[in-house]
């Protein structure tokens, strides 16, 4: 499992115009499954993002995760974070799972963060998507629950 996350002041994700999820602040993650992930990856990496200390504390420094900020995420499926450019000129996506194996593993990824206290908005697996976002520092980070 892959994970781009960004810390965001705003953001929101919309479906032919309709507004599917939206947070004020927090973290966006686009969430990518790889063939092969399993529900532990899942929990390995919803244990990350819920702790990941990444927000400002009262001195300025990154020492605060999204719980302690009482922040929300905006979960985005993105099954383009396991495109291969090595080859040509065409990204080759044979190392993302197939959709009947992520969107469940996606939705277990959303529960299991839930299930860590935080509010989490989600667009609608496998739609194209207009995502917009302020970026917040900028801070982006990538998480993965196996070695590359």
């Amino acid at each position: 499992m892959r994970v781009v996350l960004q810390r965001s002041k705003n953001a929101a994700v919309t479906v032919d115009g309709q507004t599917m999820g939206k947070i004020s602040h927090g973290l966006v993650l686009l969430v990518g499954i790889a063939d092969g992930d399993t529900e532990q990856d899942a929990a390995y990496i919803a244990e990350k993002v819920a702790g990941l200390r990444i927000f400002d504390d009262q001195a300025g420094r990154m020492n605060l995760s999204v719980l302690e900020t009482g922040g929300q995420v905006l979960s985005i499926s993105q099954f383009t974070l396991y495109g291969d450019c090595r080859k040509g000129r065409r990204p080759n996506f044979m190392g993302a799972a197939r959709p009947e194996h992520a969107e469940p593993l996606y939705d277990r990824f959303n529960d299991l963060l839930r299930e860590r206290g935080l509010q989490v908005e989600t667009g609608r697996f496998g739609a194209r998507m207009d995502v917009s976002l302020v970026n917040d520092g900028p801070v982006t980070l990538i998480v993965e629950s196996r070695q590359a």
